[in-house]
């Protein structure tokens, strides 16, 4: 088991240009290039535990994978093949549900499985609507868990309205529409991530909004391949920003990330704690990019309970900014927390408590009052996303965090990235 040191930080200024690329868009890349009937082009892809779990997954459905100077060639099969072996997801509820979407309407039988957090993670918001539209579909727990059993069919068109906002639900559900025989509507209780709408769109996939509901056409011809360079990861850039927010008088540059809304929510709550925050755009195709400086200022309490889908994935990071901050914070309409990798809700507050910070713990959320720090040994409950958060904890007062294998399977170069501020070691 690795167990992470980190040093007290002094004030820090840096300009860092090595974020991990975006995880989200990683995984999409590697299967919607099965989409097409022409080799797309991948220009850098997350080299985490993850994403290389769902290159591994493509190639054993056929896809032909070439590295060439840093570039993926994806070329996909001409019919998707039937594995001999169980697909392995790794750590990633991503990849497991959107392969569920994507399998269940291809000709063959699939197994998914993963690790063992992944493995407790639930999967029925999925199986239930997918098998009212014709898909076979089984598992551990009438299938809620993983491994996952599908014997492809095929799907009818929907109507669907899903009781939670989830980009995995969402996306899953418009990769099953795809091959139906005419238009499927799908409708959340709020806008969640959107990558998917906007690749598929890019990919000339007809998707568009009605009435509140997005609309998703039948593919009718071969699609485009993508050609497309992975934006830095605004999830994996937001653990340094809420560094800057949190040691005085420090500042960092976050070079070529992802400002799609949805993903840059965090930074806004930061924005509204008083952090000094400006977004300069660079490029917009598939997605907006650009770069994100950070700055410190003494940070004020917040509530949090609106647009939670757009910063479930940062509120661990967020929080040690919370704790920083004069005042009591709030999250709220946060349950989706407690089913990550970890219960995020519980880790999160556990943690805190052990550096001498006031933490309640709620249903759907928690109340965090800032106060000062003090060294304490963490665990990461074998959850990347608690694990670097502490990490960042730490800046404040020292600190150790223990089971920290789990940062692979995001962010692999986080710990040298965090050298540029502070001392740290493999212990």
């Amino acid at each position: 088991m690795s167990v992470l040191k980190v040093e007290k930080a002094k004030v820090f200024n840096e300009v860092i240009t090595d974020i991990s690329a975006d995880k989200s868009i990683s995984h999409r890349c590697a299967l919607f290039s099965l989409l097409s009937n022409k080799t797309s082009l991948i220009r850098n892809y997350l080299q985490a535990e993850d994403t290389l779990c769902t290159l591994s997954i493509i190639k054993s459905l056929g896809a032909k994978i070439e590295n060439e100077n840093g570039v993926l060639h994806i070329t996909p099969p001409i019919k998707i093949i039937e594995p001999p072996l169980v697909l392995d997801c790794g750590n990633s509820g991503t990849a497991m549900r959107l392969l569920m979407g994507f399998l269940s309407g291809a000709e063959g039988f699939f197994v998914l499985h993963g690790d063992k957090y992944l493995a407790s993670r639930p999967m029925k918001r999925l199986t239930l609507p997918l098998r009212k539209i014709g898909a076979n579909i089984d598992g551990r727990n009438d299938g809620n868990l993983s491994p996952i059993c599908i014997r492809g069919a095929k799907l009818k068109p929907f109507d669907y309205e899903s009781p939670i906002a989830s980009a995995q639900v969402k996306s899953a559900m418009i990769l099953s529409a795809l091959n139906s025989d005419a238009p499927s509507f799908f409708k959340e209780p709020e806008l969640s991530r959107d990558h998917t709408e906007r690749m598929l769109k890019g990919m000339g996939v007809d998707i568009e909004y009605e009435g509140g509901k997005i609309v998703i056409h039948p593919i009718e011809k071969p699609l485009h391949p993508l050609d497309i360079t992975v934006p830095a990861d605004p999830s994996s850039a937001f653990f340094f920003a809420v560094a800057a927010a949190v040691v005085p008088n420090s500042k960092v540059v976050l070079k070529d990330v992802l400002l799609n809304k949805t993903r840059i929510e965090a930074f806004k709550v930061l924005q509204r704690m008083g952090t000094r925050i400006e977004f300069m755009q660079k490029e917009d195709r598939y997605e907006s990019i650009g770069d994100i400086t950070v700055q410190y200022a003494p940070l004020k309490a917040v509530n949090v309970s609106e647009n939670i889908s757009w910063l479930i994935d940062e509120l661990p990071a967020l929080c040690i900014a919370f704790a920083c901050a004069s005042g009591v914070s709030s999250v709220r309409n946060a349950k989706e927390l407690r089913i990550k990798e970890s219960d995020r809700i519980s880790a999160v507050v556990k943690n805190l408590k052990l550096c001498g910070i006031n933490a309640d713990e709620l249903e759907d959320g928690y109340d965090i009052e800032g106060g000062t720090f003090k060294k304490a040994v963490f665990n990461s409950f074998g959850d990347h996303r608690i694990a670097m958060s502490f990490a960042i904890a730490s800046l404040l007062s020292g600190g150790v965090i223990e089971d920290t294998d789990c940062i692979n399977t995001s962010f692999p170069n986080f710990t040298n990235i965090l050298k540029k501020i502070t001392s740290v070691e493999n212990l």
